[in-house]
């Protein structure tokens, strides 16, 4: 019976990658990868500058004009299941992932089931949690057929960004939504960390949600360490959603993602209290030539067994202490199990 079942479920490549034994390798597309990388993250970039041109270069009723349009796509109607809308998704979430290039590793995909909702603990955020693309619904990877990846609120009160980041299967990170979710069939990917471990990177160290550990810049030249800080024992929200729902848990690691981009940002409290009301950091930060494409740096995120928990509608807090410290190990044993193949054989990793 549960052979039937495995074989059921097994996995079936779609396009964009080839499989090797669990490991899905996406070939690389300069070209198509740029475009695509242009889209998802240019946006944000393109409304500032046509704001700072405006202000600029027009005379301030057209200026006003310029405002107005821009707020005009900020409440324009979303369809969801536009037909454009899913084809620009897919085709950004097949080429970003060729663009690094990615490389996807899930130890046992037939421990994913269609019929259940599950929720992926994602690290680490850096600028900005790109390697999630490998796991989106669009890219066609996982056997899930109903994934969101919760993000942060103002995304989807910016213009054109909110349209693109909603066809890609974006959706509010808020505890509402999350379980709301959950209860409709949809696993969640949460990055956990947010805007405390954006706002805590440093040049000489990037901050890590679940883990500190020092990883080698050796890639890009330099000879010095890179220190990831944790901040596990802070968060435990997701975990206790997932308690509540009935849901497992699945550790995340995302290998070299903290090289795609170079980046500054103001330092302070005052800094930090506007960045949790406005739920997002300000800050620059660039790639390629001072574009808004990221560097290419492979990218290797791994995908560990999911931790199955039974329905708890009121967990205590000794109960989520007790799935969270599980949780945890799980991550601390996935990347220990995985750091020799993406090149960290000697890495030390250290949980605080």
């Amino acid at each position: 019976m549960a052979e039937d079942r495995a074989g059921k479920q097994t996995f079936k490549p779609g396009p964009g990658y080839r499989q090797f034994s669990g490991r899905h390798e996406f070939p690389s597309n300069i070209l198509h990868g740029t475009l695509a990388c242009a889209l998802w993250i240019g946006s944000m970039h393109f409304n500032v500058s046509v704001l700072l041109f405006s202000l600029i270069f027009l005379p301030f009723s057209k200026f006003l004009l310029v405002v107005g349009i821009l707020a005009g796509f900020v409440i324009l109607p979303i369809d969801e299941n536009s037909r454009f809308g899913l084809r620009l998704a897919r085709y950004v979430c097949r080429h970003m992932a060729s663009y690094f290039p990615t490389t996807l590793h899930v130890e046992d995909i037939n421990d994913f089931h269609p019929d259940c909702a599950y929720v992926f603990g994602y690290e680490p955020h850096s600028v900005l949690p790109i390697g999630v693309v490998t796991l989106a619904e669009r890219t066609g990877f996982m056997p899930l057929p109903k994934l969101k990846c919760l993000t942060s609120s103002p995304v989807f009160y910016t213009p054109f960004l909110r349209h693109l980041w909603t066809w890609l299967g974006a959706s509010p990170a808020t505890r509402k939504n999350f379980c709301s979710l959950l209860g409709n069939g949809y696993s969640c990917i949460v990055v956990a960390g947010g805007v405390q471990e954006t706002f805590l990177m440093q040049h000489d160290s990037e901050v890590s949600f679940f883990n500190s550990l020092l990883v080698p810049e050796r890639a890009i030249g330099f000879n010095f360490w890179i220190l990831q800080v944790a901040f596990l024992k802070e968060r435990r929200g997701f975990v206790r959603i997932a308690m509540e729902m009935g849901c497992p848990l699945v550790p995340v690691f995302a290998f070299g993602q903290s090289h795609a981009y170079r980046w500054w940002k103001p330092g302070g409290k005052l800094v930090l209290q506007l960045s949790r009301a406005i739920k997002f950091v300000p800050m620059l930060f660039w790639g390629a030539f001072g574009t808004p494409i990221p560097y290419q740096h492979p990218m290797y995120v791994v995908v560990g067994k999911p931790i199955s928990l039974k329905k708890n509608s009121q967990p205590t807090n000794e109960e989520v202490l007790e799935v969270h410290a599980q949780f945890v190990k799980a991550l601390h044993d996935l990347f220990e199990r995985h750091k020799a193949r993406v090149g960290y054989a000697d890495l030390p990793l250290r949980i605080l």
